[in-house]
């Protein structure tokens, strides 16, 4: 049949043909003109036009229908992009994009809110210049903020000519450089609070439509969650590497923690073994990763590991410094450790209410809680040591005194019964050894013999009581150095003068005793010259000391009085021996000297300054002068019996 015949027939059924066949609208409307062309009757024309009308109406629900199966396919899909891992920049841009295409703006972006007030162009879709992202749109000005500070969508079908918005001129100033009219903005919410906007924008003139505007509000609502979503991940994935980091921590605090549960232990091992206190105080501080010294009540270092380090000498100074000052003090305050200054730290070293002194632990970084407990176990480690060591020395006090009575016998009875109990007791018989003899002057002396005790054992030395002086055996070679260590240690503990005399070496326990009369000769001149309080040993007496001593040890006296003058002019550079003579000679006066030695003055003026750079500044003084003048003397003298003696084998004469 004929279209045209279809339209005079049946021209319902005509409509519903073109709408089973999903025909275009253009088709229906030229069916209804060629039965117009017809004059078909009223009826049927009536009849047309209602069938036309209801097949359009028809045709627009389908065409609805299948454009919200699109765009709710596109939302889907927006879903699913929502679950995907992406970070907030790139989740952003993926919104910007599918808004763009599933409404088919000519562009889209998003705008955030800053802290500071106002908001800015995060990202953006379908852009043609540089000057949208980035953008800073000010506080109320624009749709965006519009629709954020309502809560609502807002758009514009023209938006340069729509004088309800409050423009701002970098916004317009993009609008007008992209070509925009149509813009649509819907606000984006984290929970109640706006916190940016979803833009839609077209560069021709349009009005949107509910389901338009629909489809973006749903689009803002699926951006606010995932943007929140992809917050708590972040937040979970900075609080799983806060934990992994955490439980880093603790593992190297309980790795720690056990090491120096471990140390400790062999702190322990070696108080109960009766240890040294330097090797306790290597031990703690090995483990404590800084310079450790121990310090008396009195401020005297009683033993330090800043010989290990690089630094030593600073850093004993330091201590030196720390105990002089108020760490004692300040030690005893914390009751337990606590920090002096600059990374030095101190903790009391007690026996129950006794105060022993002081740890002070030099360390490059503050040490952790674990480190800062364990510095206090180790001040009540060395206080445990110390009280051992005290009760040790008490306990084996009367054998080793007893030893020590018999050695100073002259001469030796039972010589080699005496080596072998000295051995015995862990005295090195061939070693070398000082006599010190210390004299509290006044007073009741039990303190004093108490802390000879102590201070012997501590030294592996001995003590002995012998007519109200407390004598100490020693080892080492230095007896000067021996004299003051005692009067530096004793007297402040004693809070009187001490005087202390002292001799030496010994090479052996067999010349003890006569190193003894030797110490007990010096004490007796120090207090015959007035010296009472003061230390010192037989070298330190000059000729005093020659005199006294049992091997008058001539050449030593010499050396020690000009023996810097008299290796100046072995080297070959003679006349500073004579030039001293002739000084001494004419009564101290360099013109004298000049005469005698037929110089000019300037001559003994500089030969002079060079004597002082060798022999020190106080020389000329009357003490050094003496002690001077009798070595020139005696060396002069040898220098006589020398000539004689050659004189003699020249001629014949035997010599005595």
């Amino acid at each position: 049949m004929a279209k045209d015949e279809a339209v005079a027939d049946a021209p319902a059924l005509a409509v519903l043909e073109l709408l089973a066949q999903e025909s275009p609208p253009g088709h229906f409307q030229d069916l209804l003109q060629r039965g117009r062309r017809q004059n078909l009757p009223p009826e049927q024309l009536a009849e047309l036009e209602r069938a036309t009308q209801l097949a359009m109406g028809i045709h627009a629900s389908a065409n609805q229908r299948r454009q919200r199966e699109v765009v709710m396919a596109a939302l889907v899909d927006t879903v699913h992009d929502m679950t995907t891992r992406y970070d907030p920049d790139t989740l952003l841009k993926v919104i910007t994009s599918r808004a763009r295409r599933l409404l088919g703006f000519d562009m889209a972006y998003i705008s955030l809110r800053r802290s500071v007030g106002g908001s800015y162009v995060h990202s953006s879709d379908g852009d043609t210049t540089a000057l949208n992202v980035g953008l800073v749109v000010e506080e109320r000005h624009g749709l965006g903020e519009m629709a954020q500070d309502k809560g609502a969508p807002f758009w514009t079908a023209d938006y340069l000519n729509d004088d309800r918005i409050p423009h701002g001129e970098g916004v317009d100033e993009v609008v007008r450089a992209e070509g925009l009219h149509a813009i649509m903005a819907v606000p984006i919410f984290q929970g109640d609070v706006p916190i940016g906007a979803l833009y839609g924008a077209d560069r021709v003139v349009r009005h949107f439509t509910p389901d338009e505007i629909s489809v973006m509000r749903s689009l803002a609502d699926f951006a606010s969650v995932a943007l929140e979503k992809a917050r708590l991940l972040d937040r979970t994935r900075t609080e799983i590497a806060e934990l992994e980091s955490a439980g880093f921590e603790a593992r190297g605090t309980i790795a720690r923690m056990a090491y120096l549960n471990e140390v400790q232990s062999r702190l322990i091992a070696q108080v109960l073994d009766g240890g040294d206190l330097y090797d306790l105080a290597k031990t703690a501080a090995d483990a404590l990763g800084g310079t450790l010294a121990v310090g008396d009540p009195q401020g005297q270092i009683l033993t330090s590991t800043a010989s290990d380090a690089g630094t030593s000498g600073e850093t004993e100074g330091l201590f030196k410094e720390a105990l002089t000052g108020r760490a004692g003090l300040e030690a005893r305050a914390f009751r337990g450790p606590g920090e002096l200054a600059g990374n030095l730290w101190a903790t009391p070293v007690t026996a129950g209410a006794e105060y022993l002194g002081v740890v002070l632990l030099k360390v490059t970084q503050p040490p952790g809680p674990e480190a800062e407990r364990f510095f206090g176990f180790v001040g009540q480690a060395v206080g445990l040591l110390l009280v051992v060591q005290r009760s040790a020395a008490v306990a084996a006090g009367p054998v080793r005194d007893e030893l020590f009575d018999d050695l100073l016998v002259s001469p030796l009875r039972a010589r080699r019964q005496l080596m072998r109990r000295a051995s015995q007791l862990g005295i090195d018989p061939e070693g070398s050894y000082v006599v010190v003899l210390a004299r509290p002057e006044g007073g009741e002396h039990g303190k004093a013999v108490v802390w000879a005790s102590s201070y012997a054992y501590r030294h592996s030395g001995l003590k002995t009581v012998q007519g109200g002086c407390i004598v100490l055996l020693l080892p080492g070679s230095d007896a000067s150095a021996a004299a003051k260590a005692v009067s530096e240690e004793l007297s402040p503990l004693l809070g009187r003068p001490l005087t202390v005399g002292a001799s030496g070496p010994a090479g052996g326990l067999a010349s003890v005793a006569k190193v003894y009369q030797e110490s007990l000769r010096c004490l007796d001149a120090l207090i015959a010259l007035d010296g009472a309080g003061s230390a010192a040993s037989m070298s330190d007496l000059g000729f005093l000391g020659l005199l006294l001593s049992n091997d008058h040890d001539v050449d030593g006296f010499v050396s020690s009085a000009i023996g810097p003058v008299l290796d100046h002019d072995a080297g070959g550079t003679t006349g500073l021996v004579r030039t001293v003579e002739a000084y001494f000679a004419s009564g101290n006066s360099p013109t004298g000297a000049a005469k005698e030695l037929h110089v000019h003055p300037n001559t003994v003026a500089r030969r002079l300054k060079r004597i002082t750079e060798l022999l020190g500044p106080g020389w000329q003084k009357p003490g050094r002068a003496v002690e001077v003048q009798l070595a020139l003397r005696v060396l002069r003298a040898r220098d006589v019996l020398r000539r004689q003696r050659e004189s003699h084998a020249q001629a014949g004469i035997p010599g005595k």
